[in-house]
């Protein structure tokens, strides 16, 4: 009883509960948010705040509001059944004189044009022969104007482009539009090109990353198991491409694949073979090519892992009766399983982004989603089309990565 007692008395720090932190510790996560909210505000502005304003555009549609709101207002009070009222015509004829005066005929021609082929000229036509003198008051004076606005498709269209939310681009995205009654149907077959164009993509980076896990695993073996003498040179091998630029990288591969280069004039020189191997401006190129500038994305996390596995549970296996491959099986791939996810989960994502090099080594029938979205941004300034395909690509891009997370910490280890 005597020891109890003394023991209950006996001062110190308590054994459990928030207390048995000292008060330095129990601040440290405050200090730690402070720290890091300058971070934290500068990349919500510089980075997550204009790529969410830019995927907005893809559900949203503000050329034809913005020119013609009167307009816009009233299709979208329109049901769509029968011809348009005349009050709707005249507002119409209207704003098309108003926005050829204000130069933003434009963007509402451009937009129309997307929907629905011939709907610049119809616009244009329409609004020189406002400006010539002709008047609107009703819906048959459009039609004395341009036959073409008596077709229901084109008031489909404007009724569709009315906005101010829109499901066109990501419709289109996905090779589907709306009909006249408001029905999802598919595009015209030689239209369909996006479906085509997102499985490709998702079909190349798949086979790159599981080409650089096939390669890049010997690789990161060999760095993992040599002496650091050996091991330190050969890893700056790995990393020297980064220190090139990619555009580099896929030019040098031009000049080593093309028809008369470096390694068909080496194979004919050598006698194996007799003619030059179609190996660039093709699938394989872009393989090839592809492989090569994301490898070093594969072999440093798996490098990583290998070199915290102790070699002594091989050696342990090994005196227990087990035979090489028993322990590569089952003692050291298991181990090297996340190492070996990750770098091909950061392939696999670097590679859905990438159209430089199959824009340079692969033909027509090996362009990816990239290069159409760099297309509609740069070219033909189509921001609503390319930040639908950016969706497009996002969404299940989101969703393998959680899964790839997943499978990482499931792995048995």
């Amino acid at each position: 009883m005597a020891t109890s007692s003394r023991s209950a008395s006996t001062p110190g720090w308590p054994v459990s509960g928030a207390q048995s932190r000292p008060p330095a510790a129990q601040g440290a996560g405050g200090w730690t948010w402070a720290l890091t909210a300058p971070l934290l505000v500068f990349l919500a502005i510089a980075f997550l705040g204009p790529v969410l304003l830019m995927l907005a555009r893809a559900v949203s549609d503000a050329e034809l509001p913005s020119a013609w709101p009167q307009t816009a207002q009233l299709l979208r009070d329109w049901d769509g059944n029968g011809p348009p009222d005349d009050r709707l015509a005249a507002a119409l004829g209207t704003e098309i004189l108003a926005a050829r005066r204000a130069g933003t005929l434009n963007r509402v021609a451009n937009r129309l044009n997307y929907d629905l082929v011939g709907s610049r000229s119809l616009v244009y036509a329409t609004g020189d022969a406002l400006e010539r003198g002709a008047s609107v008051r009703g819906f048959a004076d459009l039609a004395r104007i341009d036959r073409r606005w008596i077709n229901p498709a084109v008031w489909t269209a404007m009724r569709h482009a009315a906005g101010p939310r829109t499901s066109f681009y990501l419709l289109a995205s996905v090779d589907r539009r709306l009909d006249g009654d408001g029905r999802i149907v598919q595009v015209e077959r030689e239209q369909a090109v996006f479906v085509d164009i997102l499985l490709r993509t998702f079909l190349i980076s798949a086979v790159v990353a599981l080409l650089c896990a096939l390669l890049g695993y010997p690789v990161a073996y060999l760095l993992a198991t040599l002496p650091s003498r050996w091991a330190n040179p050969l890893l700056i091998l790995v990393l020297l491409p980064f220190w090139t630029s990619a555009l580099v990288r896929t030019t040098a591969w031009v000049v080593l694949l093309q028809t008369h280069g470096v390694l068909n004039e080496a194979l004919i020189g050598m006698g194996l073979i007799e003619t030059p191997l179609a190996l660039i401006y093709n699938r394989l190129g872009v393989y090839i090519a592809m492989t090569h500038v994301l490898l070093p994305f594969l072999v440093l996390p798996l490098y990583g892992v290998m070199k915290g596995i102790s070699a002594a549970e091989m050696r342990a296996a090994t005196s227990l009766g087990a035979g090489p491959l028993t322990v590569f099986l089952r003692i050291y791939l298991p181990q090297t399983l996340p190492g070996l996810l990750a770098g091909m989960i950061i392939v696999f994502t670097l590679a859905l982004g990438y159209y430089i090099t199959p824009a340079l080594v692969g033909g027509g029938a090996d362009q990816m989603v990239s290069g159409s979205i760099a297309f509609y941004t740069n070219q033909s300034l189509n921001w609503g089309m390319a930040a639908a395909l950016s969706l497009l690509l996002l969404v299940p891009l989101t969703l393998m990565l959680f899964a790839g997370r997943y499978l990482t910490k499931s792995v048995p280890v």
